[in-house]
């Protein structure tokens, strides 16, 4: 398959070396310098070379505020029978735009990154196809990634964006509010140990990411989930309730289980 990967980030250039080997591949960044050191692949010098390679698939891997930016740049280079892709961790209006295009399209979300995931055994790991999806596209993509072991889920774009707060955003707030509250003591101790690790990975991810996840519209309410929560164990403690504490713990506990 003839490729055109946009964005050598840290997904754009796993996706190019693991697509390298068995496919036909052009890669672009503004970025020249992401560029470098790259082989078995065409390195584009600009966008317009996308219509003398004719892809079959076009990824476009940058962040997602510049995913619809970029795509309006590169449809008029495209074959009419190309699919094109993203990869965003929020889908946001993708669903609508897609369907004004009329370009066949494959969206994913990779549920897995370089911070926590060791991208050269991913078999555990998951990804999400858009149930939208068009069938020739979601062929290739479920191909590739049960070649590596990864699990497929399948939700459509509301269903995912609703599923990312829950799974993305509660645990990055969780997180941040962990960091904002920790100073420079050493502390003993495992289970902080390993709260501060987890909270070292989130911080080393890019802003940008970050603020996807955040920024999705359904991020709110998680948010006042915790805070609720958090008040009302504020409430147990000053109360020295005992028999609140219980019940609460053993709410916590049913949900973990």
């Amino acid at each position: 398959m003839k490729i055109v990967i946009l964005g050598m980030g840290h997904m754009g250039s796993w996706l190019a070396g693991e697509l390298s080997g068995q496919n036909e591949l052009a890669v672009f960044d503004k970025d020249r310098t992401k560029l470098t050191g790259l082989t078995d692949m065409l390195i584009l010098q600009d966008l317009a070379g996308i219509k003398a390679f004719g892809p079959t698939l076009l990824i476009n891997a940058v962040t997602l505020q510049n995913t619809i930016p970029v795509f309006d740049e590169v449809l008029r280079y495209l074959p009419d029978n190309c699919v094109i892709s993203d990869m965003a961790s929020i889908k946001g209006t993708l669903n609508d735009y897609y369907a004004q295009k009329g370009f066949k399209f494959v969206s994913v979300h990779p549920m897995f990154g370089p911070t926590f995931a060791n991208m050269d055994m991913l078999r555990g790991e998951s990804i999400i196809i858009i149930k939208e999806s068009h069938p020739e596209g979601a062929a290739f993509v479920e191909s590739f990634f049960k070649r590596l072991g990864v699990t497929i889920f399948e939700y459509s774009f509301a269903e995912h964006d609703r599923m990312m707060a829950y799974s993305l955003t509660l645990p990055f707030i969780s997180s941040m509010a962990f960091a904002s509250c920790v100073d420079r003591s050493t502390v003993p101790g495992t289970t902080f140990a390993k709260h501060m690790k987890i909270a070292k990975g989130l911080l080393s991810e890019d802003d940008n990411l970050l603020g996807e996840v955040l920024f999705n519209a359904y991020s709110l309410p998680e948010l006042d989930r915790v805070t609720a929560m958090m008040e009302y164990l504020k409430h147990i403690i000053q109360g020295r309730d005992h028999e609140a504490l219980s019940e609460f713990l053993d709410k916590l506990r049913k949900n973990i289980a």
